[in-house]
């Protein structure tokens, strides 16, 4: 009977916002996923992620799984050069640890940024090629908020990333991964892959893939790549947020052993994204129009706060839609704020209690002044909920910390949490015996990633262009390390041509 081929499986993901001053640290990884061994199946074969559709796919393909080793930090600051020195070693002790092998999939991110690494993905996923020698397969999914680079493309046989934002589809891209892997095993499948880079990065508003006109662009690029020999093409949307050379958009396409049609086919990808370029700039609207335009109507509003957005690493404090609500009273508000200090305050005064805090803005004061009200406590929990369905970052665990329910008069309750969790499951406000339906309007501080959860519920959405390290208009960001010229930071740059870039 013939031996089952064995697979290894390894995870590094961050995504990380370079404006923010704070780093991710060790402690970032260990409060979220920290795993080795077997404890990656046992946590994580049911979830959402994509590491569930490599252990999924590769069953299905009768082929052993053999879990390394998973870290991964919610989005915050750069990861502090001790720590990512640390994850890598782990990961590599882990690889070297495991004995023959007959491929690797690998889930990194595609916006990592170490302060020693600022392309932090092509760097472990090269250390890794290193390690395993020229020829052994490694197939990685990818994050369409990847800052694509060439070394990851180089590091890799196949790069495959998700295809929707919000992110529905992460099990099954890692399904795909690992179905491509039996293909190269069962198969000897050889594959190539290329990559193009037009200079152009597609603002964070105008990457929900379901509506125009990123639709559009997805249904182009299906088109293009509809023919014998492609295996997959991705569109990687890019991270503004990381202030790093590989910022931007891009293009890439793995072929059946045919380098020039999957040259071609990338190149046609990144001509149709550049022609489009200019239908990617957003609308900006301030929060004092955007609450006028809501004074009247009886609709349930989610406000989106641009500026804060947690799944880009920001602070997850800031306080300028939360001072605006409480000036206007627009009826009933729900918001959620990181506040350790104001958790405990409210643990040690007790539910029923009434006390003045200072709510947010703790970080800096682009992100808005605290908030100075009398409240009262109204719940207090561990913080923890799960999530049973397909939302953005297939996450299906939370753990926020302590967490205190609190309401100021007249109209707004706010839940105080202990630590930064983006708001990707609406079971966040039901975890303190909230009722979503009775608010008139929540805060969701994201853009795209809390649509899958809260739009539902919600009669009416509007992006508010909040200050902030995610601000809806990444040219108002400090960039140094981008290239340039590059759209929409030089309305005028020019593309020579219109030939991009290309990586084999």
């Amino acid at each position: 009977m013939p031996k089952r081929p064995r697979v290894g499986i390894l995870a590094l993901l961050q995504e990380s916002n370079t404006f923010l001053s704070g780093r991710t640290t060790r402690r970032h990884f260990e409060e979220d996923l920290l795993l080795r061994g077997e404890a990656i199946r046992q946590q994580m074969a049911a979830s959402q992620h994509e590491v569930a559709g490599f252990f999924a796919g590769l069953a299905q393909a009768d082929i052993e799984a053999v879990p390394l080793f998973v870290a991964r930090a919610y989005p915050h600051g750069v990861i502090e050069a001790a720590s990512f020195d640390f994850l890598l070693e782990s990961l590599l002790r882990e690889l070297e640890a495991a004995g023959p092998l007959d491929g690797i999939l690998a889930a990194p991110h595609g916006a990592t940024v170490a302060e020693q690494a600022p392309d932090a993905d092509g760097h472990w996923l090269r250390r890794v090629r290193e390690k395993i020698g020229p020829d052994l397969p490694l197939i990685a999914t990818l994050d369409p908020h990847a800052n694509l680079s060439p070394e990851m493309v180089a590091a890799t046989t196949a790069l495959i990333a998700y295809n929707t934002n919000p992110h529905l589809d992460q099990r099954q891209t890692g399904e795909k991964a690992a179905a491509l892997m039996a293909r190269v095993l069962r198969e000897n499948l050889r594959l190539t892959q290329a990559a193009a880079f037009p200079p152009m990065a597609i603002n964070i508003q105008r990457q929900r893939t379901d509506l125009p006109p990123l639709s559009h662009l997805y249904t182009a690029a299906t088109a293009l790549c509809a023919r014998p020999g492609v295996i997959s093409h991705s569109l990687l949307l890019g991270f503004p947020y990381a202030d790093v050379a590989e910022m931007g958009s891009a293009a890439l396409v793995v072929t059946e052993d045919n380098i020039a049609l999957a040259q071609q086919c990338a190149q046609q990808i990144a001509r149709e994204m550049w022609q489009m370029r200019r239908e990617f700039e957003p609308v900006f609207p301030s929060i004092d129009t955007a609450l006028d335009a809501i004074q009247t109507t009886d609709e349930r509003i989610l406000l989106l706060d641009m500026g804060d957005n947690v799944g880009g690493g920001s602070p997850a404090d800031g306080t300028h839609v939360l001072h605006a609500l409480a000036q206007r009273r627009l009826g009933p508000a729900w918001i959620c704020l990181y506040d350790p200090a104001a958790v405990h305050a409210a643990e040690a005064a007790g539910v029923g209690a009434t006390l003045n805090l200072r709510l947010g803005g703790q970080t800096d004061a682009l992100h808005g002044a605290p908030f100075e009200a009398e409240v009262r406590v109204e719940h207090l929990c561990d913080g923890r909920f799960r999530e049973s369905e397909a939302r953005h970052g297939g996450f299906s665990e939370f753990d926020q910390g302590r967490t205190a329910i609190v309401r100021t008069a007249p109209d707004l309750t706010l839940t105080l949490t202990s630590r930064r969790v983006p708001p990707f499951s609406l079971q966040q406000v039901r975890v303190g015996g909230l009722n979503p339906h009775s608010f008139r309007i929540l805060v969701a501080k994201g853009v795209i990633a809390p649509l899958a959860a809260y739009g539902p519920l919600c009669d009416r959405i509007i992006h508010l262009n909040t200050p902030g390290v995610t601000c809806a208009d990444m040219r108002q960001l400090p960039h140094q390390q981008r290239r340039r010229p590059m759209f929409p930071f030089e309305k005028d740059a020019a593309w020579p041509d219109v030939e991009p870039q290309l990586q084999a």
